[in-house]
């Protein structure tokens, strides 16, 4: 953490290569060991290898040091039921009903969903001709959008967007903000079950298989949070390059063929969810030249493995990575981000992006790229702001 890593955040990956290698020793909040594995190849071994590296929290050699208070426990988690914290069969029992779930999602809904919401969400703002992008539309647009397709009434979006934020970012509020989102769920689990709807909460609840109560709060808690800042990050990541770096120049005129080129550029360069916990190794090893004990925690460096040099092809002529999709933005292997999620992800950022660059073409930073903030995660790659100016126009809404 700290400001270089939020400024200069290429520099800081590539002093850990030339210092440790592609396996780096790092220390959690409270001085609690962890191995960072930034290395291409390494972290494809790891996340190919169930086996050797599972997501099993209960081999963790740290549990017993570890405060009741500990910031991270959301993001580490323990032996709980749903599709992120189980490994093995009962992993594959989850996946399943979860993937269920999202396939029933109607795709071309959701795309309309989606525009809906971001005139909407354009409409609050666009009389004015400046706002601030990442809390007045990729947050909102992201996480009402999901709500929608989830099951959520709109009017939990903002206590969503407060408690989930709190518990990502890792800090003081990250176990305050864990367990009202925990609440919210809870409430409309208990709703469904008695007043089903076409959602993708109530299609997990139909699913053959079943599941306690637990599992289908946590399950949904997995897919709310998994969905909502990594894809808000991802439109915000996105924005922040076509408006800074003049290749993406002809999308702000009206021409969309660069929105996909520059949001597959930001899964490379500025991926959402850069760093992963985690994978724990179930006997001692080796990995990288380093010795990993049993019950070592291994934390996955996606951003790092994606600027990894000895991993990088040659770019095109325009220096952007086009159709090479061999990121790891969505991690990889038996626990990687479920495809439809992916699908999903990818049609709520494109249409907000494209909605916002058709209704505000002329728009414009209204800072000094240098002066845009991280939001002070560790885990989470994305803008604090994103101020931005354009010319005023009148509200759809008001036509």
């Amino acid at each position: 953490m700290g400001p270089r890593f939020h400024t200069d955040l290429e520099a800081v990956y590539r002093d850990m290569r030339r210092d440790h290698g592609p396996v780096v020793p790092v220390t959690l909040p409270g001085d609690v060991p962890a191995w960072l594995v930034i290395g291409y190849r390494e972290l494809y071994q790891v996340t190919a290898d169930p086996v050797l590296f599972p997501r099993d929290q209960g081999l963790w050699n740290q549990w017993d040091t570890l405060p009741e208070d500990w910031p991270l426990r959301p993001m580490i988690g323990t032996r709980q039921p749903s599709v992120y914290f189980t490994v093995g069969e009962e992993h594959r029992r989850h996946l399943a009903m979860v993937q269920y779930a999202l396939e029933s999602v109607d795709r071309i809904g959701l795309r309309r969903t989606t525009e809906e919401m971001a005139d909407r969400l354009i409409d609050s703002f666009c009389a004015v001709g400046e706002t601030e992008i990442v809390s007045a539309y990729a947050k909102p647009l992201t996480l009402l959008t999901l709500a929608r397709i989830l099951g959520f009434p709109d009017s939990d979006g903002p206590e969503l967007i407060r408690s989930l934020t709190d518990m990502a970012d890792g800090g003081p509020d990250a176990l305050a903000g864990f367990e009202h989102a925990l609440a919210l769920m809870s409430r409309l689990v208990a709703r469904k079950q008695t007043a089903p709807g076409p959602d993708a909460l109530s299609a997990m609840l139909a699913h053959p298989e079943e599941f306690t109560d637990e599992a289908y709060v946590l399950n949904l808690m997995a897919l709310t949070s998994a969905g909502f800042l990594p894809t808000a990050d991802w439109i915000g990541n996105s924005v922040r390059l076509m408006l800074t770096d003049d290749r993406f120049a002809a999308s702000l005129t009206g021409g969309r063929h660069s929105i996909p080129e520059a949001m597959n550029e930001v899964l490379w360069e500025d991926t959402p969810t850069q760093i992963l916990a985690g994978r724990w190794a179930a006997r001692d090893t080796r990995l990288g030249g380093r010795t990993i004990a049993r019950g070592d925690m291994l934390l996955l460096g996606l951003a790092g493995a994606n600027g990894d040099p000895a991993a990088h092809t040659p770019h095109s002529a325009n220096g952007l990575r086009n159709s090479n999709f061999a990121h790891f933005a969505f991690s990889h292997g038996e626990y990687q981000c479920p495809f439809p999620a992916q699908e999903l992800a990818e049609i709520i950022a494109r249409t907000g992006i494209e909605v916002l660059l058709d209704r505000l073409p002329d728009l414009e930073l209204a800072v000094a790229p240098r002066a845009l903030a991280r939001r002070p995660s560790p885990f989470l790659r994305g803008m604090t702001v994103l101020p931005v100016r354009f010319a005023t126009t009148p509200p759809y809404g008001g036509r």
